[in-house]
């Protein structure tokens, strides 16, 4: 089986930010914890918690950002 993006979920601090998301995207997410979870053998409370690491690798995976920070300076 393929490796998912993201790995077992740090347990970390959270800070309140409130987001609507699509029906069909909170299902999609709820899936992919469920697919992690048996992946990683870490169950997922709260699929929401996927929210934060999936941007996070989106962002840094980003060759486009990353050059524009480098390019003002920001990175």
């Amino acid at each position: 089986m393929a490796k998912l993006k993201l790995g077992a979920i740090a347990d970390d601090k959270p800070k309140k930010v409130t987001v609507e998301l699509p029906a069909a995207v909170h299902r999609d997410l709820a899936a992919y914890a469920e697919v992690l979870a048996r992946e990683t053998g870490q169950p997922i409370s709260d699929p929401v918690k996927l929210i934060v690491p999936m941007l996070q690798r989106f962002i840094a995976t980003d060759r486009v950002f990353a050059r524009s920070r480098k390019v003002s300076g920001k990175g």
